[in-house]
């Protein structure tokens, strides 16, 4: 169950807020009545509720905003208990002082918004003799590590237990709370209202990870990164195993590169049945894994990993995808069977998808060059698809006849800038952009004006997608859901019925062997 938290100053906001989200289904709310800044009129608040009710009352010390007398406080909570409220939330020493009555149910907390106390099982056990009917601790963390131990408590409790790790590490516990035993989970109407951090909204909660559905027996699948809270990946599979009937879901896990290797472990004891890899872990998570197809161990980095039979099995969605990609442009381009061979390309940066496309490239008898802002990374890169750097600053004094971008340079929020002169740019050369947020962004345009072709960070973002969605299912994945889900998620102002835009990228997705 989804308990919505509503914390807003007015009486009437409150109210209306709360019959919104009873109207789209939310079964408990969360009444934050320290947010509230005149006199509380409890009887306004609570008749005719559309919703059962947690009332919570925190003082400034434990995280919240009342900051008058503590005798007031005790003696409204004491009033909502009276009035017949169905939960109530009280702190340890508060909870103490407030005895039980009647029907209301008890919820002993715990908020620590430092870091996950290193006694956190015997602070537990301490919550749990307090009359508690549930205990929630809610404790920020400062690692995956933290969000481990979090998950773990709420699995063994014998007492119901909500545990929220606060933050962006701590995703995995809102998310999977009820599939760790608590009896429901919290989140907030508008994410812009946030009451702590790393909350979600309710659309999300409801929505995007159905997390009100998952059970023992949901398959899980996500992404690893750090940070990982920018990835549009969540939406775009959660959309597809929807579209295909399918109890999986899919969570963003932030981890951090000391504990990756740790991370690992965890999803094998978990039963986790594939990731993403994304940034910083693409080539430092290689040497981890059982084993990896041959493109991954050739371009020294991975994407996808598949956990099957106690093996961990690495592959570079990455690098079929842009080749899926500039094969067909230059196919169309130069009309010959083998397009790459003898072709320059200049690739800016040296990362992980830089490397995948120069490795497909070098594949391909292309000539490659490498700029990096890092040149160091970019020599060893040159060196390893047996290409040539030079310094950032030249790299608009080449004429290739194919310009990919593996920078960030352009990505939201940052969308004044490109990694290329747009004077520089010459007709009729082929212009690959792998930023898929914004689309268009402003390499993108400068290469358009110039009359060059042009492939979108969308078109290569949604294909690597679709490989991994296959690799994770073996079924065909939904392409046209996908599209659709991220030019939503990245332009909603601009979002309309897109079946008309549906060519632009092939739903016709071949997934090939090894090359």
């Amino acid at each position: 169950m989804l308990c919505v938290t509503i914390a807003r100053t007015r009486h009437k906001h409150v109210l209306t807020e709360h019959a919104q989200v009873a109207e789209l289904g939310a079964k408990l709310v969360e009444l934050r009545l320290d947010y509230i800044g005149r006199s509380i009129d409890l009887a306004r608040l609570l008749k005719n509720r559309p919703t059962p009710v947690v009332v919570t009352c925190r003082r400034k010390e434990d995280g919240g905003r009342w900051d008058r007398s503590e005798e007031e406080r005790l003696m409204l909570l004491r009033s909502a208990i009276a009035m017949g409220i169905e939960y109530v939330d009280l702190e340890e020493d508060t909870a103490v002082k407030i005895p039980r009555y009647g029907k209301t149910k008890r919820i002993v907390s715990l908020h620590n918004f430092e870091g996950t106390p290193p006694d956190l099982e015997t602070l537990h056990a301490g919550l749990c003799k307090i009359d508690a009917d549930i205990v929630k601790i809610a404790a920020f963390s400062n690692s995956f590590r933290d969000t481990a131990r979090m998950l773990q408590l709420m699995k063994t409790a014998k007492v119901p237990t909500v545990g929220i790790s606060m933050g962006g590490f701590g995703t995995p516990t809102r998310v999977l709370a009820m599939r760790y035993g608590a009896p429901f989970t919290f989140c907030v109407f508008n994410a812009d209202r946030r009451v702590a951090p790393g909350q979600l909204s309710f659309d999300q909660m409801q929505n995007v990870y159905r997390a009100n559905t998952i059970t023992s027996e949901t398959k899980l699948y996500g992404v690893v990164a750090d940070p990982v809270a920018h990835s549009y990946s969540p939406l775009i599979h959660n959309a597809s195993f929807l579209a295909n009937n399918l109890d999986y879901r899919y969570v963003p896990f932030q981890v951090a590169p000391a504990d990756l290797e740790m991370f690992l472990r965890w999803c094998q004891s978990e039963r986790i049945g594939g990731l993403s890899v994304t940034i910083p872990h693409k080539q430092t998570i290689l040497p981890m894994l059982s084993q990896a197809e041959s493109a991954a161990q050739g371009i020294g980095a991975c994407n996808t990993v598949v956990f099957s039979e106690g093996e961990m099995i690495g592959y570079n969605t990455d690098y079929r995808a842009s080749m899926d990609c500039l094969s067909e442009a230059m196919s169309k381009l130069t009309g010959l069977p083998d397009p790459f061979e003898r072709q320059s390309a200049l690739i800016l940066g040296s990362g992980g998808v830089s490397r995948a496309i120069a490795y497909g490239l070098a594949q391909r008898r292309a000539w490659i060059t490498i700029a990096s802002r890092n040149r160091e990374s970019a020599e060893k890169l040159a060196k390893h698809v047996n290409g040539k750097s030079i310094a950032w600053e030249e790299r608009h004094l080449i004429e290739p006849k194919i310009i990919v971008n593996g920078t960030p340079v352009g990505m939201f929020p940052e969308m004044d800038e490109s990694p290329f002169p747009a004077r520089s740019f010459k007709s009729g050369t082929l212009v690959f952009d792998t930023i898929y947020n914004p689309e268009q962004t402003l390499f993108i345009k400068g290469a358009r004006a110039a009359q060059c072709p042009v492939i979108t960070g969308l078109q290569m973002f949604v294909r690597q997608a679709a490989y991994q969605y296959r690799l994770f299912t073996g079924l065909e994945p939904p392409i046209d859901v996908m599209v659709k889900t991220l030019k939503k998620a990245i332009s909603p102002v601009n979002y309309k019925d897109l079946d008309e835009d549906d060519d632009e990228i092939d739903t016709d997705v071949e997934f090939d062997g090894e090359d």
